[in-house]
């Protein structure tokens, strides 16, 4: 028997996937793992168009509402943090199709809801499935995707959520005043119901994860013929280059053989770079709104946010492929603090198309760096734990994102847009200090 196991094909697996071509058919999973997060987006930021209209129909008050705010981003911080652990031991293929279907379904019951209490119990369901789809799918894509072209792949990917929520600023622009805020929930549902469904069919699991699991080495097999790749059907797999990070798995790998500082670094990171983005998210269209400008300015704000993300995400991740990640990660930093500290004299209301621009500035550096600090994590971290080291960051992340459901209604309260943008620049100042102790940055030029 060993003898007959010793004459079968073995096959470096991290060599055949990093060093081999980019086919078509590896395009296409990462398409459809950016789609996923396009529809995170989207959802995901919904309720930031809604709030200004649902406060008005109701009559509550921003603070009344910040519950319900918090909930959905509860959701998101437990979904990122359970999606990571179970994506490592059951697959990538599973915990992004569950995490799509979770956030559909929860969206399109909010169009039912009949309180804040409601609203909050139903985010928090589909928080569940926003969080968990953004690990398991920038995992599934590097994992599909040579090292060459790695960091553009998963800033592409990630770069599907401020572009999810110019989408969602352009669709609620046109159905909220048509149709209202219970149909924009129903519809903005139903598209990634639909899109789960098609995932069923057409999402393969991770080749990476599929080498370590010897009874699925035939599935592998042909998942590698697919990807121009063929290999026997008998063949071996093993992944020399990761298997030495090997010794430990979960979340405790992430502090073993000098991931420590880093893992504490990323996290910091995390946790103050989505405070900035979801005081955003959340609360920029409501501050505008209660500043005096109307529902479509407001809109435009988050929208102008969001198409600034995409551009200083796609270009940093060209930066970082030249440069290595650290000073352009640094000097995104003290762009987006610089930005937001200057927005703070702006007048809001006689100078709309200078507020519209230094907003859009803003979200390029802030979403530049939000965005391409996950290939840092696919970086640092081996494929054995490298979705719970990124899910780890995330849901850190998730708990800064929780605190700006308070911290943004609080500052509008207390000093209106002069405190809003103090707390964004304050929370980029942190984020740099933070990405400047990471160890472990990209290198220019990544190969690995």
């Amino acid at each position: 028997m060993s003898a007959a196991l010793s004459t079968r094909p073995q096959i470096d697996i991290g060599r055949t996937l990093d060093e081999g071509v980019f086919s078509t058919f590896q395009k296409i999973i990462v398409i459809l793992a950016a789609l996923s997060i396009v529809l995170d987006g989207f959802d995901g930021q919904m309720i930031g168009f809604a709030i200004p209209v649902i406060m008005k129909e109701w009559g509550v008050s921003r603070s009344e509402f910040a519950p319900a705010v918090a909930a959905g981003l509860i959701g998101m911080g437990l979904g990122s943090a359970f999606a990571g652990v179970l994506a490592d031991r059951f697959g990538r293929r599973w915990a992004i199709i569950c995490s799509v279907l979770v956030f559909g379904v929860g969206t399109c019951l909010i169009g039912l809801a009949e309180s804040t209490f409601q609203i909050a119990a139903l985010r928090f369901i589909a928080g569940l499935g926003v969080g968990g789809a953004l690990p398991s799918s920038t995992t599934l894509t590097a994992e599909f995707t040579p090292a060459r072209h790695r960091t553009m792949a998963i800033t592409a990917t990630i770069v599907c959520v401020p572009l999810g929520g110019m989408l969602a600023g352009f669709f609620a622009s046109h159905v909220l005043p048509a149709y209202g805020w219970r149909w924009l929930f129903f519809a903005a549902g139903a598209l990634p119901v639909a899109f789960g469904l098609l995932l069923i069919w057409a999402l393969p699991e991770s080749p990476r994860y599929l080498s370590r699991r010897p009874e699925r080495w035939a599935e592998l097999s042909r998942l590698l013929g697919r990807m121009s790749r063929p290999v026997a059907l008998d063949a071996q797999f093993r992944d020399p280059a990761e298997q030495a990070h090997e010794k430990q798995a979960g979340i405790k790998a992430l502090f073993s053989a000098g991931f420590g500082r880093d893992t504490v670094a990323l996290w910091g990171a995390f946790f103050m770079c989505l405070l900035a983005v979801y005081s955003a998210f959340s609360w920029l269209p409501t501050l505008l709104s209660s500043q005096g400008l109307s529902v479509a300015t407001a809109a435009s704000g988050l929208t102008a946010y969001n198409l600034g993300g995409v551009i200083g995400a796609l270009g940093c991740a060209v930066a970082i492929s030249k440069f290595g990640s650290r000073w352009p990660l640094v000097i995104c930093c003290a762009g987006g603090a610089a930005s937001a500290f200057w927005l703070k004299g702006v007048d809001l209301q006689n100078d709309t198309a200078l507020l519209i621009y230094g907003i859009g500035l803003h979200g390029l550096f802030v979403n530049a760096v939000q965005s391409t600090v996950y290939a840092v994590c696919a970086y640092i971290y081996p494929t054995n734990v490298r979705a719970t080291g990124t899910a780890s960051a995330l849901a850190f992340g998730r708990l800064g994102a929780i605190l700006s459901a308070f911290a943004g209604a609080l500052v509008i309260d207390l000093d209106g847009a002069s405190s809003y943008f103090t707390l964004l620049g304050g929370a980029m100042v942190v984020v740099l200090v933070a990405l400047a102790l990471v160890r472990n940055h990209i290198p220019s030029g990544w190969k690995r």
